[in-house]
């Protein structure tokens, strides 16, 4: 299989696919690989390093796009990331394909095969694949991280000359995996930490990694959606959980939210008149700010003060850590393409495979994921073939 890895065009990306490590595996397995010059550079892989893993250097994208059957990049969400791809290469890519789905109809016209990251099912066999859990993992100990930067207070209780400093108080909304890495993460720094989730399983994980569970008097029966992520709740259940969070949330210093639904609008768990409540001095550090942010005032991408309260709307944290990030990535990645390899080391996709069925978005001309082609109106997929 001839690949390519090419450098990222998403404004402020800064990992790359692959790494030098994921690249010696796959040559070992019998890919020729090509590595767009300067592709991993702001992660921290020069390209000599890439070279003495087996790749070759390639001075230009339109060198890395000839020839090769995949392409590779971090995130392909815009349609200019796919620009001089042609028909019948695959592009393997974070691609959010569950927020804009019309587009790729036009995609899938081009002839292009597009295998979104995003829709990697979570089952057993395919979590060394689940990019999303990479990316939450990094996301949740950054957000700690940028909540110590803005908060006027240090995270451990401390005995000084100067008389004893308290500890911190945190709190995270959403224990999957972004909240329970911010709560252990807090927890490492000294912080008191807690945290709430409206799935009643998740109390036990909130516990091992050192966090109080925060309970509300709310039914939490339906609460556990597809995937493990929290199911979307009606409007009667998220009144009645703001009304019950404002009491905890007036006692926090550090709030880290973290409640999202693929492909939908994050659910609001704090409201203006939530935020007026809080200390003077609390930081609010909102992860689902880019699906439009769990507190009512976050902005995307921005930070901002309202009623002495900083409300941080962070994006694409992983991007600020692109060596771990991308060696985390990369490989999520090498495990995907070991799994569409056959014994020859040809890519072979077999839509038999739940992986592969799940994850390809188009193919030769069709929409193929279900997900997508539910969100376009489209009915059930007939072809099953090995391509």
């Amino acid at each position: 299989m001839k690949l390519s890895v090419l450098k990222d065009l998403y404004p402020g990306e800064r990992r790359v696919a692959l790494t030098p490590a994921n690249v010696a595996a796959l040559c070992a397995r019998g890919c020729d690989i090509r590595v767009e010059a300067g592709a991993g550079e702001q992660a921290g892989f020069a390209d000599e390093l890439y070279i003495e893993s087996g790749a070759d250097i390639v001075m230009t994208r339109s060198e890395a796009l000839a020839g090769s059957e995949v392409l590779l990049c971090v995130n392909a969400s815009r349609n200019e990331d796919l620009d001089g791809f042609c028909a019948g290469q695959l592009c393997i890519a974070l691609m959010d394909p569950l927020s804009d789905s019309a587009r790729f109809k036009a995609l899938a016209e081009r002839g292009l095969s597009l295998l979104a990251l995003e829709l990697v099912p979570r089952i057993s066999r395919a979590q060394s694949m689940d990019v999303l859990s990479s990316i939450a993992t990094i996301a949740g100990y950054k957000a700690v991280l940028l909540a110590a930067e803005a908060a006027p207070r240090i995270f451990p209780m401390m005995m000084t000359a100067a008389g004893t400093l308290n500890p911190a108080r945190v709190f995270v909304m959403g224990a999957g995996v972004a909240g329970l890495q911010a709560a252990a993460t807090a927890r490492r720094l000294g912080a008191v930490v807690e945290a709430y989730d409206v799935r009643a399983a998740a109390r036990e994980q909130i516990i091992s990694v050192g966090a109080r569970p925060i309970e509300l008097d709310l039914p939490t029966a339906a609460a556990e959606g597809q995937g493990g992520y929290a199911a979307a709740q009606d409007a009667d259940f998220l009144t009645r959980q703001r009304e019950q969070m404002t009491a905890v949330l007036a006692q926090q210093d550090i709030v880290i939210t973290t409640a999202a639904i693929p492909g939908s609008q994050a659910p609001v768990l704090i409201s203006a008149g939530m935020v007026a409540a809080m200390k003077p001095g609390a930081v609010i550090v909102d992860l689902a700010a880019e699906r439009g942010g769990n507190c009512e005032l976050t902005r995307a991408g921005e930070t901002r003060q309202v009623e002495g309260v900083t409300i941080m709307g962070p994006l694409n944290l992983a991007a600020t850590v692109p060596m771990h990030a991308s060696q985390m990535h990369g490989r999520n990645i090498e495990n995907l393409l070991l799994h569409l390899l056959n014994a020859d080391a040809r890519l072979q996709l077999d839509f038999d495979d739940e992986i592969v069925a799940d994850t390809l978005v188009s193919h030769q001309g069709e929409i193929c994921a279900p997900r997508v082609r539910e969100r376009l109106g489209l009915g059930e997929r007939a072809l099953k073939e090995v391509a």
